[in-house]
This record gives C-alpha cells, sequence and structure tokens, in this order.
C-alpha cells in the first residue's frame, strides 16, 4: 500500500520541492535543470566618477580651473564655471551645492592620504601611533579624519583635487614628504590648507623663515625632525665602541627623509674617517628588509653595525645574523631608527632612538586648525630623538681595528647642521 505524501513527511519543509537525485559522486544527471540560486544576479558595475584631467579634457580647460569652478572658487568666469559644472554632472560627478552658509564652506574634516604598498600599514608602529595623534587632537574640535590609500603620488594629488572640489575636506595633512615633492605645486594652486610632516629642503612652504611673513591663500605648515642630529647621534655612539664599518637599511629612494639620512651618515663617516659606510634602500617590508640584511651581512667585507630604518629592518636584521650564525652584539651590532615594544622585549634588547611618534599626530592636527583660524603657515621643530642604548650594542668583534688614540670629534648640534632644513 503506497502513502500519499503531503509534503509534510521525510526531511523537507512544505512548500519546498525535494532535491533532484545526484549520482554517486555528487553530479546531477545529465537533463536535470539546477535551481536558480542569487549566485547567477549579475552584479552590476560601480560607477566611476571621472577624475579632474578627464572633465578638463571635455571642457577643454585646466584641471585647476575645473577645481575652482566645483569648488565655487575665483579664478574662472561665471559662463565657463556653468559649462564645467554642466559637464561634470553629465559625467556623473557629484557637484556640490553653491550658494552662501557654513554648511557649504566647511566640511568639519581633516583628509591624510598614504601613498605607499599597503602590506607596510600592519607592520610599521610609528605610522599608526601618527595617526592615533591626528584622531585624538582632532576629536575634541568635532573634526573627522578622513584617511584613504593609494598606488602613487600621481593619484595622491587627484584625490586632493577631488576632495577640494567637493567640499570633502578642509585640510590636508602630508607625510612621507618626496624629493621634488609634485604634492606641494598641487596644494599651492588648488589653496588648500595643509601641513606636512616632515621637512622640505629647498621648498616654498609659505611658512615664515625670518621676518614678516608673506601672505597667501591656504598655506603649507611643516613639521620636521632634525634627522640629521639623529643620525650623529647614533653614528657618534657606534665610533666610541670602536665600529669602523657601518651599514644603513634605509627607507624607500625618493623620500626626503631617506636622502637625508644618507647624507648625514656620509658626512659623518668623512669627519670620522670611517672605513667602509654603504646604504641600501628598502620599501619598509620586512621582505626587503631580509634580502637587504643578507646582502650586507654577506659582503666579504662585512659591516660590524647596522642601523635599521625601522624596528621591523632591526627584527629581520637580528633573524639574518642568527641564520648567518652570527651574534648580537658580539659579531655585529644592531640600532633601530624607531623605539617600540618590539625593540623592548626582542631578545636581545635593541637599541633605539626614543621619540613619541603620536606628538606628530597631536602637532600635525593642532596645526591644520591653526590654518583654518586663518594663522599664518609655521615650520615647527620636533624635540629632538634620545639614543636608548640597550644590549643590542656592542664593541666590534675582535679582527676589526681598535680605534685610534686621540681627542674625539665633538658631535654636530642640530643648529650647526646643514641639512637639517
Amino acid at each position: 500500500m503506497c502513502a500519499q505524501l503531503n509534503g509534510n513527511e521525510g526531511p523537507h519543509r512544505p512548500g519546498r520541492y525535494p532535491p533532484a537525485p545526484r549520482d554517486p559522486v555528487g553530479r546531477r544527471p545529465p537533463g536535470t535543470a539546477r535551481r536558480p540560486s542569487w549566485d547567477d544576479v549579475p552584479t552590476p558595475p560601480v560607477p566611476r566618477a571621472p577624475t579632474l584631467d578627464e572633465i578638463a579634457r571635455e571642457a577643454g580647460v585646466s584641471p585647476t580651473a575645473v577645481s575652482f569652478a566645483l569648488n565655487d572658487r575665483p579664478g574662472v568666469s561665471d559662463e565657463t564655471r556653468r559649462r564645467i559644472v554642466s559637464i561634470a554632472a553629465r559625467l556623473g560627478r557629484r557637484v556640490p551645492a553653491t550658494g552662501p552658509g557654513p554648511d557649504r564652506d566647511r566640511s568639519r574634516a581633516i583628509g591624510l592620504v598614504l601613498a605607499r604598498p599597503a602590506e607596510s600599514l600592519g607592520v610599521e608602529a610609528f605610522f599608526l601611533q601618527v595617526v592615533s595623534g591626528i584622531q585624538t587632537a582632532l576629536a575634541p574640535h568635532d573634526h573627522a579624519l578622513v584617511f584613504q590609500m593609494t598606488d602613487t603620488i600621481e593619484a595622491e594629488c587627484e584625490l586632493y583635487r577631488r576632495w577640494w572640489a567637493e567640499r570633502r575636506v578642509d585640510g590636508v595633512i602630508v607625510v612621507d614628504p618626496r624629493v621634488g615633492d609634485p604634492r606641494l605645486r598641487t596644494l599651492a594652486a588648488l589653496g588648500l590648507p595643509a601641513v606636512v610632516i616632515g621637512a622640505l629642503e629647498g621648498a616654498d612652504t609659505g611658512a615664515p623663515e625670518t621676518g614678516t611673513p608673506k601672505r597667501r591663500r591656504g598655506g603649507l605648515s611643516t613639521i620636521w625632525a632634525d634627522d640629521a642630529g639623529a643620525m650623529d647621534l647614533i653614528v657618534h655612539h657606534l665610533h666610541e665602541l670602536g665600529h669602523r664599518r657601518i651599514a644603513h637599511m634605509a627607507g624607500p629612494p625618493g623620500f626626503a627623509h631617506t636622502a637625508r639620512r644618507i647624507a648625514a651618515l656620509r658626512s659623518a663617516a668623512r669627519r670620522l674617517q670611517l672605513d667602509h659606510i654603504v646604504s641600501v634602500t628598502t620599501d619598509f617590508s620586512d621582505r626587503q628588509g631580509i634580502k637587504a640584511a643578507r646582502r650586507l651581512l654577506g659582503a666579504p667585507l662585512r659591516p660590524t653595525a647596522l642601523i635599521c630604518h625601522n624596528e621591523v629592518m632591526a627584527v629581520t636584521a637580528a633573524g639574518v645574523a642568527t641564520e648567518r650564525g652570527l651574534r648580537i652584539p658580539e659579531d655585529v651590532s644592531l640600532v633601530s631608527w624607531e623605539d617600540s615594544a618590539v625593540c623592548r622585549t626582542f631578545h636581545p634588547r635593541l637599541s633605539a632612538l626614543t621619540r613619541e611618534p603620536g606628538s606628530f599626530g597631536r602637532r600635525a592636527a593642532a596645526e591644520v586648525l591653526h590654518l583654518l583660524a586663518g594663522a599664518e603657515p609655521r615650520r615647527l621643530q620636533d624635540p629632538p630623538p634620545r639614543l636608548e642604548v640597550r644590549e643590542s650594542c656592542g664593541p666590534p668583534p675582535p679582527d676589526v681595528p681598535a680605534p685610534a688614540e686621540g681627542p674625539r670629534p665633538a658631535p654636530r648640534t642640530s643648529a650647526s647642521s646643514p641639512d637639517t632644513r
């Protein structure tokens, strides 16, 4: 006798069709239709907003003119402004409202862009502490931090133009100054208030040096550290221990602080008559740190001391030294340019320059608010770091000649250093 199924029996719920039988290996029998699913629904493409360059080409004007028109700033005629706004809207660009009012003039947001490899963000404690300091200083003033990463400096410049044209930010904080940095020209053309964390040699930032400051639209302040004085501090300590072969695992080429530190190392080497000095650039990653350390510690004339760009480089150098059977500090001494919990807990504990990264962020945020209040741009120096000597530094191995007797050269001060500006 056969019982009639009403949909409530068995493992299937009411109102659902039982699945088609499958063969022993889980494939559907030929001719069996597959049930539709959400995977079959195509995902619509995300529309891309046109760049300022694309709008400029369409309108036959410069990207700066587009920025002025979309930002309702003087510099273009009313007819050109209307034409640019119309073209931007047709191409899919969000056009901000015009007219007087505080909401139109202020976004109450500060922008921060990082043009670095994404993997470098998670391994460098210094930058994360800088961001924390920025946020700490902005929060009491009801300003938000808008953070974004880009692949190139050119993309960062385009982002500044778009942010300023759409009034996404009131000002920006710029990090990682480059040699011949194109961002300075972009910021000056836009009149976007900005604060640069890092020294800008020879740059016209509008910040006063001496005398009466020149007033300009926007403004560019800088908060800089004495990299040359800090390098002198490390090199003189290693020299006093007896080291004559010193290597430098530096940051990326093209970065202003990389060039400054390399130049300071060479200058110290000439004054102290060191035998062998070499610098190798990296991209902040542990992968390139390992590669640089293997190159340096595997050289025929191996350095007896390494100055590392940050604690990540110092730890990778320590790993490579162990890999090659070298002891720290008996065979090679290590110094990190940045201090962190890693340096204090690593064995042996790593000597490092000690400073407060969060102060960079707090002072940068305070300075950009200072510019937004209508004050003049300034150049501010961060307090000099201190060298915390720990277990990773010691005299060189016995095969290195002892330092010659004679008067020790006096370390340079930041005031007498020609490349601290």
